[in-house]
């Protein structure tokens, strides 16, 4: 496992962008995209739309993983 960022391609309302994360992170995105039944074109581009214009997408993209997973297990106890 890679704790270095490593850079994919997106594409966001039909413009190449690129991400840097880390393995966790983009598995875990890949898989919440999965769950809800989204591309994670369609789930990047959802997430843009809703960040600031001071955060990244990539720390965008971490904070709703994090946020996710921790929803969850409080939804869970």
């Amino acid at each position: 496992m890679s704790a270095r960022p490593i850079k994919r391609s997106l594409t966001l309302k039909g413009h190449r962008t690129s991400v840097s994360l880390e393995d966790p992170f983009w598995r875990a995105f890949r898989e919440i995209a999965q769950a809800q039944g989204k591309a994670i074109n369609e789930l990047a581009a959802e997430i843009d739309a809703s960040r600031g214009v001071e955060s990244g997408l990539a720390s965008a993209i971490r904070l709703y993983v994090l946020d996710f997973y921790r929803t969850r297990d409080q939804d869970r106890a």
